[in-house]
């Protein structure tokens, strides 16, 4: 189990996800303002993961064997 969490992103990597989060997160609490809250909520939830993997160096997709760009 202590393998699936090693961290296994990079630079690149990590900077791909950051910027993908927080875009998914600003995009969220514009959409939360002008629509209904759960729409927004459907933003932010996944851009605060993507943040929480830029941060602990880990993607969930690599450590299921998935490779991905960055």
């Amino acid at each position: 189990m202590s393998k699936f969490f090693r961290p296994n992103l990079d630079r690149h990597g990590r900077m791909a996800r950051g910027v993908i989060g927080a875009l998914c997160l600003i995009a969220g609490i514009i959409v939360a303002g002008d629509v209904e809250w759960w729409v927004g909520l459907i933003f932010v939830v996944p851009g605060l993961f993507a943040i929480v993997e830029a941060i602990t160096r880990w993607c969930v997709l690599r450590a299921c064997g998935i490779k991905t760009k960055f």
